[in-house]
Formats: C-alpha cells, structure tokens, sequence
C-alpha cells in the first residue's frame, strides 16, 4: 500500500509542477537589445555571447570527462580483473 501511495504522491506533484510551469524566457530584453543594436553597428557583442554560451555548455560535459580520465587511469594502474560474475565489484 506504501508503494501505491507514494507512486500517486509522485504523479500528483509532477502534474501539479506541469500545470504550474511557467514558460522561460530565452534571455533578458536589455541583453537582446543590446546584442542587436551592437549587431547593426558593426560590433561583434553577439560572437562573445555566443562563446560564453558554449563556455557553459561544455563546462559539465569536460568536468565528467575528466572524472571518467582519472576512474580509468586509477583502475588500470592496478590491474584489476574485473570478473562481475564471480567477485563483488570493489570501488575503493
């Protein structure tokens, strides 16, 4: 019973949260404007705001990566055999 009340308890708060949900908007109007009035002036605002939106979304991507580099490293310095079915697997 503690199953099906706490599955119901999830599915109501996430419809609850989807009914709430307020769209986002893309960015601030000064940021827009801005970015389009230096766009027909000749500046290059834009190629900055775009670079720092890539700087952003490559941030987690590098930071996971690097944790999986040092995982990798530190399980192949020890040589360890990994026979899943036979041995518990040991992380530390």
């Amino acid at each position: 019973m503690k199953a099906w009340l706490r599955i119901t308890l999830t599915l109501g708060v996430l419809c609850l949260v989807m009914i709430a949900f307020e769209p986002a908007k893309a960015q601030c109007s000064q940021c827009a404007a801005q970015v389009a009035t230096n766009s027909k002036n000749g500046g290059n605002a834009a190629n900055g705001l775009n670079k720092g939106i890539y700087l952003l979304l490559a941030a987690p991507y590098l930071a996971v990566g690097f944790v999986g580099l040092i995982w990798y490293k530190k399980f192949r310095r020890k040589n360890v055999n990994l026979d899943i079915q036979n041995d518990k697997l040991h992380l530390n």
